[in-house]
């Protein structure tokens, strides 16, 4: 690697930079002091971080590389930059929620995630701004293509970090639409792992049964990484998948036996997608025509009802699990988070219920479509990311297949008036492996659509 090549070190993906930190060409303390300094040339327009430790992060590098210089063995992400939501207890960061009133608060432990990804050898970089609570309140992060537009929400500080060639990788959550909407938004790649994939121990408790972690990163093959560096099973999550995952970045080096086939999915949200957005997508659709399989699929009529019924979970459990805190810092929450949880407090015990209970018998309904199809195609969001900072946009397009515990990828593959819109991939729970092989041929074989 030329000189030339080490002064963009921060535009590295985590694959490109493990090969260079592997073969010596540059180092972690290069690495990171690329990163350090592109957040400082960006933050004040970007705004994409709540804490961050420059000096320890430097450190921690140099640790890294004096490892690597003594002959040890090194982790699958040694020296590697991450960012992690502030919703994740970092025993060295505070991890303050999004809210005034967890200012200051300094967690004593690390969270499973966080655990893993030092076991791998990741510099935690900082905590990554999010929404209030990890829901609609927003931060103060702006859309790195246009500082006067969201950046999508909850998630948002890891998404924009990412887009803005801050960090390579970082981990958001997603409860209806906090990962992949936020990646459309962005121009970047998110993945949200099917449900119980990675633990959640030492993360904010907002709706059990659809809180999943999952991430960021600018190729597919990253995000694989990623994911097979915090996917160990952890006893005390009672929402894990038990037993070893396969590993993913393995899965990527398979050749796929033939063309992969599609299923074109208008959800119940299609018709709340702009005029811009269903043409570009359409158009996307179309360009596979003669090459792959695409088979427009409509869903059962039961469908319908899918939203709500993902809100009537999400919103009980809001109200379960804040309200307490509302009720004692009524100056301190929005007004938004305090109307759902009022709502979350109308629904029954039996609506919550039949609304969880709902879940299993519509994934079974679609299970036919994978007996023919590889995956789901469908938008990532409603369309680009909306002028003003007053909103986090809306998960309409997302939250059917958290509720679903289904795995989700947002491609970078659509431009829409000069700013990026994502392509939702969506596949069978127990497939993760081929949602992945498929986004990773989507992505080499469709550049971006203007």
């Amino acid at each position: 690697m030329n000189a030339s090549e080490r002064n963009g070190l921060e535009r590295l993906s985590a694959i490109e930079a493990r090969r260079a930190l592997t073969a010596n060409e540059i180092t972690s303390e290069q690495l990171v002091g690329a990163c350090l300094n592109r957040i400082a040339l960006r933050d004040n327009t970007v705004r994409a971080w709540a804490h961050i430790n420059s000096e320890a992060a430097l450190e921690a590098a140099r640790a890294s590389d004096a490892k690597r210089a003594s002959g040890e063995q090194m982790g699958p992400l040694a020296g590697i930059p991450v960012a992690v939501k502030d919703i994740i207890d970092t025993k060295d960061f505070p991890t303050e929620l999004g809210s005034p009133v967890f200012a200051g608060r300094q967690p004593a432990a690390d969270a499973f995630v966080v655990t893993q990804l030092k076991s791998a050898g990741a510099i935690i970089l900082g905590k990554t701004v999010t929404t209030e609570f990890a829901f609609f309140g927003p931060g103060e992060t702006r859309n790195p293509h246009d500082p006067e537009r969201t950046p999508g929400g909850s998630s948002s500080g890891s998404a924009a970090a990412v887009a803005d060639f801050q960090v390579p990788l970082a981990l958001g959550t997603q409860t209806a639409g906090s990962i992949i909407r936020p990646a459309s938004y962005c121009g970047v790649v998110g993945v949200k792992p099917t449900f119980g994939y990675v633990s959640r121990t030492g993360v904010l408790e907002q709706s059990p049964p659809l809180d999943t972690i999952g991430g960021y990163a600018r190729s597919v093959e990253d995000t694989a990484l990623l994911l097979d560096c915090i996917d160990g099973f952890d006893i005390s999550d009672r929402g894990m998948i038990p037993g070893r995952k396969p590993s993913l970045v393995a899965a990527l080096t398979t050749p796929m036996a033939r063309p992969p086939r599609i299923a074109f999915v208008k959800s119940p949200a299609w018709p709340q997608a702009d005029e811009n957005m269903r043409a570009a997508f359409e158009l996307f659709a179309s360009t596979f025509k003669g090459e792959v399989e695409v088979n427009e699929t409509p869903l059962p009529a039961e469908f319908d009802r899918i939203i709500r019924l993902q809100q009537i979970v999400q919103f009980s459990d809001i109200a379960r699990n804040y309200g307490p805190i509302a009720d004692a810092n009524p100056d301190r929450v929005s007004a938004k988070l305090k109307e759902v949880i009022a709502e979350g407090r109308t629904f029954s015990a039996a609506s919550y219920d039949e609304a969880r209970g709902m879940s299993e018998a519509l994934y079974n309904d679609l299970r036919s479509i994978f007996v023919n199809n590889d995956v789901i195609l469908t938008p990532a969001a409603q369309g680009v990311a909306p002028l003003g900072l007053a909103s986090t946009g809306s998960p309409m397009f997302n939250g059917l297949w958290t509720y679903l515990g289904m795995p989700c990828i947002s491609l970078p593959l659509l431009s829409i008036n000069a700013l990026p819109a994502g392509v939702q991939l969506v596949g069978a729970r127990e497939d993760s492996a081929r949602l992945l092989r498929v986004a990773s041929w989507m992505m080499r074989e469709r550049g971006r659509q203007g």
